[in-house]
């Protein structure tokens, strides 16, 4: 029997079984031989943060826990802007050719899951950040919040192009397809791109959150209250 008909009948579910088995689809999220597994995909690097930042949420809901707290909010400080990124590049690059995002040997991936991976987490975050949380995780707001911003989202942009230029020199491909139509000068510009991108995505939510919540008022030296940018520069 030919390779090809083994792997047919072996992909042939029972008529209860809901799932396919072995399969590329949901079966493959665990069977994942590449160097990498996964977390190859800065979608996955993304939900794992994020679902880190709502665990710690949710801790600290359960628990009153002031420490989790303010760790969930440091989480969200780089979950919510990356979050947003993977967002507006997935479906941006989508709209432009979905087989810059999606290897085309793969099946598409279901509406559902695609939202679930590729949209919501990023609303959510929008939500938590804007609604859920304080102006910075710690009060007053450091005066350097816009430089810290930057640094952590270039030095966040450029370990993750270390990491799948590693993956790939092991596995022999990138997870995805645009990288591989990118010479190296052109993946630097993408990966700086992006780094910017997530720092003003960053800065972005600073000013809708001030837009919406307003500034924090402090009382200087005489007791007159001040009020506090989201900089730290009190006015």
């Amino acid at each position: 029997m030919s390779a090809s008909r083994v792997a047919e009948e072996l992909s042939r579910r029972h008529p209860l079984q809901r799932l396919e088995s072995p399969s590329k689809g949901f079966s493959g999220v665990v069977h994942n031989d590449s160097f990498g597994w996964h977390l190859q995909y800065l979608t996955i690097l993304g939900i794992s943060i994020s679902t880190g930042c709502f665990i710690c949420g949710l801790l600290a809901d359960i628990t009153s826990s002031h420490i989790l707290f303010t760790l969930k909010n440091y989480l969200a400080l780089v979950a919510a802007p990356i979050e947003i990124v993977i967002s507006i590049l997935y479906w941006g690059l989508r709209a432009i050719d979905e087989t810059l995002v999606i290897p085309p040997d793969l099946p598409k991936p279901p509406l559902t899951a695609d939202l679930n991976f590729h949209l919501w987490p990023s609303v959510l975050l929008c939500i938590d950040t804007l609604l859920l949380s304080p102006p910075w995780p710690t009060t007053p707001a450091n005066p350097r919040a816009s430089l810290l911003s930057l640094v952590t989202s270039t030095v966040i942009a450029f370990l993750y192009w270390f990491w799948i230029e590693l993956c790939y020199s092991r596995n022999g491909f990138y997870p995805y397809p645009i990288f591989g139509l990118l010479d190296t000068k052109q993946r630097v510009g993408l990966f700086a791109l992006s780094g910017v991108t997530m720092w003003a995505v960053g800065a972005g939510l600073r000013w809708v959150y001030v837009a919406v919540n307003g500034m924090e008022e402090e009382r200087d030296a005489e007791g007159r209250k001040t009020k506090r940018k989201m900089t730290g520069k009190a006015e």
